[in-house]
This record gives C-alpha cells, structure tokens and sequence, in this order.
C-alpha cells in the first residue's frame, strides 16, 4: 500500500463518504409511472439507499431507457486490493529499436488482427498501424520489427495460419465487439488452436480490447492483455522484454 492511501472507501458524490453513485440500464416496457416504479426497485434491490429515477426516456413504444440515482451502504477496503498488472519497463521508440538490434540481433516480427466477425479495426491499428495513435509510431514504423496488420473478420485459423507462415515471434488479437461474450469464445478457441498444434510456447500471445485486463487475459491463457489507452511502445517492451527473457 503507497503511503497515505485510503483504507475504507466508498464512491464519493457531493460530499466525501456519500456514497453516491449512478446507473443506468434499459427495461423491456414502456415508458410511464410503472416503468418507473419498477426501475426504482431495481435499484433498491441492488442495495442503493435513496434510490431516485433521475431520467427516463422512450426508446420505442416497448423500451424504456433510465439513469438512476442512489447510495450504496458500504465500504471497500483498499488495502486489501491486489490485482495481477504486467511486469513491464516501458521503453521509447528509440530504445526500444535499440535493444532489439543489440540484444536480440535480428528483427521481430509481429503479427496482429481482429478476430471472429469483429471489423473494428481502431485498436489493433492503434498498435500496428504506422502512424500509430496519441503521438507515438506503430509497429509498422519501428525498422526493428516486421509487423503484418491482418485487419478485421480473420478467422482464428487464417491468423494461426500467418504466425507460422512468417515465423512470428508474437501475436496480436484485437477484440472490440463483445456482445454475449463471444470475445471470450474467439480469444479462447485460438489459444486451444495453439495448444493442439504445439505452438502456445513458442509464440508470444496477447489480446487487446474495451473489456480486456491482463487478469482476464491471463485466465484465458494469453501472455498479456492490455485495455483501451493502450500505445504501441508499452506493446513493443513488453514483447521484447519477453524474447529477451526466453
């Protein structure tokens, strides 16, 4: 625990230790007094306190859209928190170069997509693309490594297909769309492909995404997940880092 930090903590609204909070949900049913009255004990149920519907809205004639408002009655103790976080020293595009060239003495190359039907492309071109995202370079600039940018829709076998292919040292899965879990589904059926053909251990395997933590990301089998924010560098060091260590 960092000094001074909160032990007991509740969410904080108008005044320290409040408790306040919002949500916001969609029922099945139109909009009118009942609507309301059932969302208000949807929130009770929850266990807020001083429950109030702040805002409903009519999404169709058989959808009701709310934002509550309530307090929750208890405390979260902090210090107790721990959470599984990447072991990383992020370098700079630079030194990133650097350590390649003089440590590993060859390029690496590094393969990404995303995967199943998902045809957002934002996350894993963040990473890959050349111009990269918030002011840093992508993979695709770094002279050091050879990165192959699959885009959206590929399937898991056709990716697996690549890597080996063009002897990849890493692998990148980008999962956006999310809907009933099937980011789950897609993340885990690569990793059991990987399994079955012997290849888990001899190719890095890292997932990205809205909903991805390295906590999940591990559980599912995958060396590092890494959420929205995400540039290219942190990537990059930790994949070297890796190759190093092996």
């Amino acid at each position: 625990m960092m000094p001074n930090e909160p032990i007991n903590i509740k969410p904080y609204g108008d005044t320290m230790n409040d408790g306040a909070v919002q949500i916001s949900f969609t029922l099945p049913v139109p909009i009118g007094e009942k609507a309301k009255e059932a969302a208000k004990q949807i929130g009770m149920k929850l266990g807020l306190e001083e429950v109030m519907v702040y805002h409903m809205e009519g999404l169709d004639e058989d959808f009701t859209f709310f934002v509550l408002y309530g307090k929750v009655p208890f405390t979260i103790d902090y210090s107790s928190i721990t959470v599984p976080a990447i072991n990383k020293q992020s370098m700079d595009f630079y030194k990133i170069n650097q350590v390649i060239k003089e440590q590993i003495n060859r390029k690496i190359v590094v393969v990404g997509a995303c995967t199943g039907t998902d045809a957002h492309t934002v996350g894993i071109d963040a990473i890959m693309n050349m111009k990269g995202y918030d002011g840093e370079y992508g993979l695709e600039r770094y002279p050091e490594i050879e990165a192959y940018n699959l885009g959206s829709q590929v399937k898991n076998e056709d990716l697996l297909e690549k890597a080996v292919e063009l002897n990849a040292d890493a692998i990148l899965v980008s999962q956006v769309v999310t809907q009933k879990g099937i980011h789950l589904a897609n993340l885990t059926e690569l990793v059991e492909m990987m399994e079955a053909a012997n290849l888990r251990r001899k190719i890095l395997l890292i997932c990205g995404g809205p909903r991805i933590s390295h906590e999940l990301a591990s559980e599912l089998g995958y060396d590092a997940g890494f959420g929205p924010g995400t540039k290219a560098s942190e990537v990059a060091s930790f994949i070297v880092e890796k190759i190093i260590q092996r």
